[in-house]
């Protein structure tokens, strides 16, 4: 098959575009490069899929409505897999423009395609964020998820609501991911794996949010592609007899899954990974709770299982010392590295 990938530069993107290429389907990969982090990181990723004859990279903005249009009249996609997106909760405080243009009018670009050119599946990357303020543990797709506390998160749950609407409108099968704090080789600069083991490796203090209270879902990269690669295979279908009273699922041809690792690590054990794999112990700077942060996630990920026959398994001690590996290689043990 086709398909397009966007965010084919970005970390999960990039593996995806690898994984599908490797099972022999031709894949163009969309991605703008823009400098939100390095992005020499971003062209290495591509780098790594040079290999395949069957891969193409377009550089392009989700924004370009007249530039996503013709790609898809062009190509003809039979999937899409969508993973393109202004990430980053922080970042969404500071800047919340950029996640209006990015995750809201690219995710009107991408069904719009979708739309135009009969595409048999789209599934989007959607974010544990969505949760928000909700306390009940383990979150899951059954539940409310009305009070997010950043505009990212707020952005996630706007693209479940779009992507329901052209399922209904349109029977467009569509399927979003909410993915639980992925980490592994290739990592994202802004998140906690990548900032921790880089001033870990090179002497300096990490700043360990609400005092080392915190719990979070890591999942592996390995675990959230075969995630994802399993979903792309299953399109939700119009069910007349759906009683439309879950919020993950719908008459639509519409389904909602938590790609998770099941299993909360608190924040100082996964510190305490990283030491170990770095042979390295940290210097701590506890600090209060960030605006816009949960002090846990843990996804319920029975559905997921029960559609796919796969749960996410890598353990955090496993996944952890591949990451720093993989990061002294890349970094060369330089003393240490740009996120911007």
């Amino acid at each position: 098959m086709k398909f397009l990938v966007t965010g084919a530069a970005g970390f999960i993107g990039n593996f995806v575009s690898e994984q599908l290429c490797d099972s022999g389907h031709d894949v163009v990969g969309l991605d703008n490069l823009n400098d939100y982090y390095d992005p020499n990181l971003k062209l290495a990723r591509l780098k790594r899929l040079d290999k395949f004859t069957n891969f193409t990279f377009v550089k392009l903005d989700l924004a370009d409505r007249e530039g996503i249009a013709a790609l898809f009249a062009d190509e003809k996609f039979d999937r899409v897999i969508h993973l393109a997106a202004q990430a980053g909760v922080r970042y969404s405080i500071e800047n919340p423009l950029a996640y209006i243009d990015s995750n809201l009018v690219g995710m009107a670009t991408i069904l719009e395609g979708c739309r135009h050119n009969k595409v048999e599946h789209l599934v989007y990357a959607s974010s544990s964020s969505v949760y928000g303020m909700n306390e009940k543990m383990p979150f899951s797709t059954e539940d409310a998820v009305d009070h997010p506390v950043s505009l990212y998160a707020a952005t996630k749950k706007s693209n479940e609501l779009m992507a329901h609407s052209y399922s209904h409108l349109y029977d467009l099968p569509t399927t979003g991911l909410r993915f639980f704090t992925v980490y592994g080789p290739w990592g994202r600069p802004d998140m906690a794996p990548f900032l921790f083991t880089d001033a870990i490796l090179n002497d300096r203090e990490i700043k360990v949010f609400n005092n080392g209270k915190m719990k979070r879902d890591f999942t592996y990269i390995d675990d959230i592609v075969e995630g994802i690669i399993r979903i792309q295979d299953v399109v939700p279908f119009r069910n007349a007899g759906n009683p439309n009273t879950s919020p993950a699922s719908s008459k639509a041809p519409y389904k909602i899954f938590n790609i998770g690792n099941n299993k909360p690590i608190p924040l100082m054990s996964f510190i305490e990974a990283i030491e170990k794999a770095a042979g390295k112990e940290a210097k701590k700077n506890f600090m209060p709770m960030q605006p816009g942060d949960v002090p846990a996630t843990f996804a319920d990920i029975d559905s997921l299982q029960k559609e796919v026959g796969f749960k996410p398994e890598t353990k955090i001690e496993v996944g952890m010392q591949k990451f720093v590996n993989w990061f002294k290689r890349y970094y060369q043990k330089s003393k240490g590295v740009s996120h911007t």
